[in-house]
C-alpha cells in the first residue's frame, strides 16, 4: 500500500512574514491613532454631565467668566480631608481647573501633612488659631482666603425619636460656586473700585447692624465683590473721585446745594449712581429729585400701595419686570420693597436726540394706587435704569453715565436684604453700574438636596437578609448548578 504524500504547509515563509508585517502595521496605526486622539483631547475636548442634579455642574456664568481669565491663579485647599464638605469643595475646584488650565490646585491636609501646612502658614501669614479649612486664591501676590466652614448654610431639624426630642443641623444651601468665582474676580482684578456712600443727610449708616435701618450687610456684600466702601461728605472743595460709584441710600433731609452741584457735575462726567429714596423724605425734598429730573427721571412724592401684591400692607411684592441686563438673575423671582415711591420716566413732548435713555425696570400691579388716591388705580413704575453716552465736547473718564434709581431704600437694609431676590438685585445693579458684564447674571447659593430611606426595624432586618443572604446565596446556588451540570 502506497504511503500518503507529505502534506504541504498552508502558508509559505514569505506569506507568513507578510501577514506578520501587516498585523504589526495595523497595531502601529491603531496605537498612533490612540496617541493622536489623546494628545488632541488634552486641548480640544467637550465635557458634559449626565445628571442635572450634579453638585459640581458649573453655571454658564461661571464658565464664561473662567474662560475670560488670562492670569495664572493658584488655589490652595488647606483643609481637613475628613470634613464632610471636603470632597464637594475639591470636586468643584477641579471643575474650575478643567475649564481654565491657568488655574492650578494644591491640596494640603493640615492635620496629616505638617511640613506642607507649616509652609502654607508661613507663606500666607496664617498666624491666628482659627486658620483652618481655608481655600486660598492667589494671583501675582494678591490673595483672598475663603472660609470653608461658611460655605454651607444649615437649619435645625428635629430627628424622629420616640423617647427624647433630638435635633440635627441640616445642610440647606451651598455657596461654593458663588464664593469661588468672586474670589477669582478679586485676585485677578488689577484695579479695585470704590463705592462712596454719601453721608450727612440722614442716609442709612453702613457701619450699623440695626435690622431695619443699618446697611452693614449691604456694605459687606459690596466688599465681597472686590469693591471698597467709603463714606463721603461733599462739603468744601472735595470732589467725587471717578474710580467707582456713588451710592445715596435714603437721605431724609435737604442735601446741601454745593453737594448737589458736585453730584450733577459728577454725573455729567460719566459718573455712576445708585440712588434709593426713603419714605421719610416725602415731606421735604432732598434736592436730588431736581438733579435727576435733568436726566429724565421723575421721583414721585406719594407712597404706592398695592393690595394685590403685599404681605404686610405697607410692602409691595414686585414680580413685574421690564427687560434690562440688571434683571437677568431675577427671572422667576420677586423683590420685596417697603413703603416705595413711584420712580419713572419723565414725560417729555419732544426729547432731544442725545437725551439719556431711561428704562423703567420694575412695576407694581395694575390695581395699585398712590396713598390717599385709592380711586385712581394703575400700574406704577418703581425703579429705573438710566444710561447716556459721552457728551460731545466733554472729556470723560468713564465714557457713559449710568444710574439706577429706586423708590425705596429699606429693601436693602440688614434684615430686608435677604428677602426674595433683593440681594441678587443689589449685586446685579452694582455690576451693571461698574460695567462688569461678565457678572450680570448673578450667582446665588445652590440648594442641597437630601434623599432619605425611612424603614421600620422589621423592614431593615428584611433588607439585611436580602442583601447579605439572599442575593449572595442566589449567586452561589446558580454557580453551583452550572458546575454540577458541567461535571455530568
Amino acid at each position: 500500500m502506497a504511503a500518503d504524500p507529505p502534506s504541504k504547509p498552508s502558508f509559505s515563509p514569505g506569506r507568513k512574514w507578510g501577514i506578520g508585517l501587516q498585523v504589526f502595521l495595523i497595531i502601529l496605526v491603531v496605537l498612533s491613532v490612540v496617541v493622536m486622539v489623546n494628545y488632541l483631547s488634552r486641548d480640544y475636548f467637550t465635557r458634559f454631565h449626565w445628571s442635572t442634579r450634579s453638585k459640581i455642574e458649573l453655571s454658564p456664568l461661571t464658565i464664561k467668566f473662567l474662560q475670560s481669565v488670562t492670569n495664572r491663579v493658584k488655589v490652595t485647599l488647606y483643609y481637613d480631608k475628613n470634613e464632610p464638605s471636603y470632597n464637594t469643595i475639591s470636586a468643584l475646584l477641579n471643575e474650575y481647573k478643567l475649564i481654565n488650565p491657568r488655574i492650578s490646585l494644591q491640596n494640603i491636609d493640615y492635620l496629616r501633612d505638617a511640613g506642607a501646612a507649616a509652609k502654607i502658614k508661613t507663606e500666607y501669614k496664617l498666624t491666628f488659631p482659627t486658620a483652618t479649612n481655608l481655600i486660598i486664591f492667589d494671583c501675582e501676590g494678591r490673595t483672598f482666603p475663603v472660609d470653608g466652614n461658611a460655605l454651607t448654610h444649615y437649619e435645625m431639624e428635629q430627628v424622629p425619636n420616640e423617647k427624647d426630642r433630638e435635633f440635627r443641623r441640616k445642610p440647606t444651601q451651598f455657596e461654593g460656586e458663588k464664593m469661588f468665582t468672586s474670589a477669582i474676580l478679586v485676585v485677578t482684578s488689577p484695579r479695585r473700585p470704590t463705592a462712596y456712600f454719601l453721608t450727612g443727610d440722614g442716609e442709612h449708616p453702613i457701619e450699623s447692624n440695626e435690622d431695619s435701618l443699618g446697611y452693614l450687610n449691604f456694605a459687606s456684600l459690596v466688599q465681597q465683590y472686590w469693591i471698597r466702601t467709603q463714606p463721603v461728605i461733599l462739603t468744601g472743595t472735595n470732589a467725587l473721585p471717578m474710580d467707582g460709584l456713588l451710592i445715596i441710600a435714603g437721605p431724609q433731609s435737604k442735601i446741601d446745594d454745593v453737594a448737589l452741584e458736585k453730584i450733577d457735575q459728577y454725573l455729567s462726567q460719566g459718573g455712576r449712581l445708585l440712588a434709593l429714596f426713603n419714605f421719610r423724605s416725602l415731606s421735604q425734598e432732598t434736592g436730588l429729585e431736581k438733579v435727576l429730573a435733568k436726566w429724565g427721571v421723575e421721583v414721585g412724592n406719594k407712597l404706592i400701595k398695592d393690595p394685590d401684591n403685599t404681605y404686610s400692607g405697607s410692602d409691595i411684592v414686585v414680580s413685574d419686570f421690564g427687560k434690562h441686563p440688571i434683571l437677568n438673575p431675577l427671572l422667576g423671582e420677586f423683590l420685596q420693597v417697603i413703603e416705595p415711591r413711584a420712580v419713572g420716566r419723565r414725560k417729555s413732548p419732544a426729547p432731544a436726540a442725545d437725551a439719556p435713555r431711561v428704562e423703567e425696570i420694575a412695576f407694581s400691579g395694575p390695581n395699585a394706587f398712590a396713598k390717599g388716591l385709592a380711586e385712581h388705580r394703575q400700574r406704577f413704575p418703581l425703579m429705573v435704569a438710566v444710561e447716556k453716552g459721552a457728551i460731545k465736547g466733554v472729556i470723560t473718564e468713564r465714557g457713559s453715565t449710568r444710574m439706577v434709581i429706586v423708590g425705596d431704600s429699606l429693601f436693602l437694609a440688614n434684615h430686608q436684604l435677604a428677602a426674595g431676590a433683593n440681594r441678587d438685585f443689589a449685586v446685579s445693579a452694582i455690576n451693571w453700574l461698574l460695567d462688569r458684564t461678565q457678572l450680570l447674571e448673578g450667582l446665588g447659593p445652590r440648594p442641597i438636596r437630601e434623599y432619605r430611606l425611612i424603614m421600620t426595624p422589621g423592614q431593615l432586618k428584611q433588607a439585611q437578609w436580602l442583601l447579605l443572604g439572599a442575593m449572595p446565596g442566589a449567586a452561589l446556588l446558580l454557580g453551583g448548578l452550572v458546575w454540577f451540570r458541567r461535571r455530568r
